[in-house]
């Protein structure tokens, strides 16, 4: 693992102002209209205090537990289709510029404020967006885009706040990152990324192994995951 050290900047933080009623999916409530806010916000191993998920099977976890979508890539998409969003309107906690969110290489590590980050999965788009959004075939869109933003785990626990640096302190040989994940892996992606997991002791997030293994399978490789390194990241 090399330490590669690439100055970005987390530009705002953004917490639920109030809860979204989804009303495509029954009773549920979501977190997903999220605003900047301003002062310290503290970073736990399932998220940032304030935080709401309202579909837990889906969204939270510790492999969910932040995430962060480049403002570049926001604003990018928002004139392609000739609207605005805001910081925050897709339900990221982290706005950034100056780094590629989806350019995080799976494992990654950076460092905000007193927090370490480890990015561990994309973003798929759900029906909560696009009732958000107001556009049924916005998940379509979004996915076209092929930025979805960053998930992170939180390696070490701590406090950020808006306009801080972000350091890239560690970032695995594998190569894999997670825009070649949202695109689909190939088959030597999946076997460096599965190889990693393994000589690393590190955990995937479980829909990751699952792809990677697709992938192999479809090539006509077989590549023996070990259970302990494959978790949906709840209850741990």
């Amino acid at each position: 693992m090399t330490a590669t050290p690439i100055a970005g900047t987390l530009a705002a933080v953004c917490l639920p102002r109030e809860l979204f009623a989804v009303t495509t999916r029954g009773r549920l409530i979501s977190g997903i209209a999220k605003e900047p806010v301003e002062g310290p916000v503290e970073v736990l191993s399932q998220g940032i205090w304030g935080d709401v998920q309202g579909d837990r099977q889906h969204h939270g976890g510790t492999f969910k537990a932040v995430y962060a979508y480049a403002r570049e890539q926001r604003e990018a998409l928002a004139e392609s289709l000739g609207r605005e969003f805001p910081d925050g309107f897709f339900g990221e906690n982290l706005v950034t510029t100056g780094i590629d969110t989806d350019g995080a290489v799976i494992g990654e590590r950076w460092r905000i404020g007193t927090t370490v980050l480890e990015a561990s999965c994309v973003r798929t788009p759900c029906a909560t967006l696009a009732e958000r959004t107001g556009d049924p075939r916005f998940g379509r869109r979004f996915t076209d885009h092929g930025m979805p933003g960053a998930y992170f785990r939180v390696i070490e626990e701590g406090e950020i706040l808006a306009r801080q640096d972000i350091e890239v302190i560690s970032r695995p040989d594998h190569g894999v990152t997670l825009r070649d994940a949202f695109r689909g892996l190939t088959a030597d992606q999946a076997s460096a990324l599965l190889d990693w997991s393994e000589e690393s002791a590190t955990v995937l997030y479980s829909s990751l192994v699952k792809s990677a293994q697709r992938t192999l399978a479809k090539a006509g490789l077989e590549h023996f995951h070990p259970a302990r390194l494959s978790s949906d990241g709840r209850g741990i």
